[in-house]
């Protein structure tokens, strides 16, 4: 089907991204995809998703 993606197909990606978001916003993406996995990790354990800490963060962030 899909097979296995090789470099050069994820330096394709990595330049489709750049070229849409711009460079400055790939931080802020890979904050908001990192703390999106993290809540999700933590609420299939059971455990708190740690809201006190990413809502101060998504308040400065979105200050701009």
């Amino acid at each position: 089907m899909l097979g296995s993606i090789g470099f050069t197909e994820l330096l394709f990606i990595f330049l489709i991204v750049v070229i849409l978001f711009g460079a400055s916003r790939i931080p802020e993406i890979g904050r908001g995809l990192g703390s999106g996995i993290q809540n999700f990790k933590a609420a299939m354990r059971g455990g708190s998703t740690g809201d006190d800490e990413s809502s101060s963060d998504s308040d400065t962030t979105t200050a701009h």
